[in-house]
């Protein structure tokens, strides 16, 4: 990770090296908390952060499904993000605001626990590589399941969810591929471990349902511009052997950006390379990200208007 100068903590703007939660943080042993993945994107007219209000609206939505309440107004952690940016003196980056049970002890009444809130920004390139934004990744049908909405909140980030991201994407690694697509508790394609998945068929881009995935910011995006530029585009459940007709399949995520899926389970998604409709999505998300296509500036907020 390349460390940042300051981030935002409790309302003060600190050293990097001097945000650390006590030992004894609720959200360090249960993962009792609330996030959110943003990035930043350099464009013609300064920085700009993309889908700014989108993600702090899905925190909030987090943390009332979670329970908790955070003690600041979108305002306040749209305006540190901004200033994390500008503090930070960062044209890219990647954006982690946090909202977490700090103290009031270790049981699990959390009634009475403090709630702490941090927004960190540093420079952090494509997740799985920037290579891998062309040649694409290798994909495994994991052993470990999503777990359904009547386990965890799975439409909520919270921290606690990703242990069993965790468990498939080393699972995934260990075993020699990049990365894990999670099946839900039917047996249907959910989501990877920390992105959504599309596969494409007969030039109609496939996405799961939303009951047991997170409603990505990235997702809904590129279903957005799918549909702009004339692709079709379906919400529905995906059985894993379909996954092995698709004539193209990518992962999205704030992360990992979009990347094209090449193989999954050893089998190979049509040529074995990135599809021509994987590379116009990407293409037209780069502009949008960026800036260049004017019907999106929607989705820009930019740090120094």
């Amino acid at each position: 990770m390349q460390e940042s100068k300051f981030i935002w903590m409790n309302g003060l703007v600190v050293p990097w090296n001097e945000s650390n939660p006590h030992f004894l943080s609720h959200a360090l042993h249960y993962g009792s908390a609330v996030f959110e993945g943003i990035r930043c994107y350099n464009t013609k007219k300064g920085p700009a952060v993309f889908r700014l209000d989108d993600h702090i609206e899905r925190l909030f939505n987090s943390a009332n499904i979670f329970g908790m309440t955070i003690p600041y107004t979108k305002d306040e952690i749209i305006c540190a993000t901004k200033n994390m940016v500008v503090q930070n003196n960062l044209s890219e980056c990647y954006i982690r605001p946090l909202a977490y049970y700090s103290s009031g002890g270790l049981g699990f009444d959390v009634t009475k626990q403090k709630v702490d809130v941090g927004v960190a920004a540093w420079a952090w390139g494509a997740m799985l590589g920037a290579e891998s934004i062309v040649n694409g990744i290798k994909l495994k049908i994991s052993p470990f399941k999503r777990p359904s909405a009547e386990f965890m909140p799975v439409n909520a980030k919270v921290s606690g969810n990703y242990a069993n991201s965790i468990m498939a994407k080393m699972d995934a690694v260990r075993t020699g591929y990049d990365d894990a697509v999670m099946l839900d508790a039917n047996g249907t394609v959910a989501e990877c471990s920390a992105e959504n998945f599309f596969m494409i068929k007969n030039n109609v881009l496939i996405t799961p349902t939303k009951e047991n995935c997170l409603d990505g910011i990235t997702r809904k995006s590129i279903m957005e511009i799918a549909s702009e530029n004339g692709y079709a585009v379906e919400e529905k459940k995906i059985r894993p052997e379909d996954l092995f007709s698709a004539d193209e399949c990518f992962i999205c995520g704030t992360a990992a950006e979009i990347v094209p899926v090449t193989s999954i389970s050893m089998t190979s998604i049509g040529t074995g390379k990135r599809g021509t409709i994987t590379k116009f999505i990407q293409e037209e998300y780069s502009k949008a990200i960026h800036g260049e296509t004017e019907k999106y500036s929607k989705w820009l907020t930019f740090v120094n208007p």
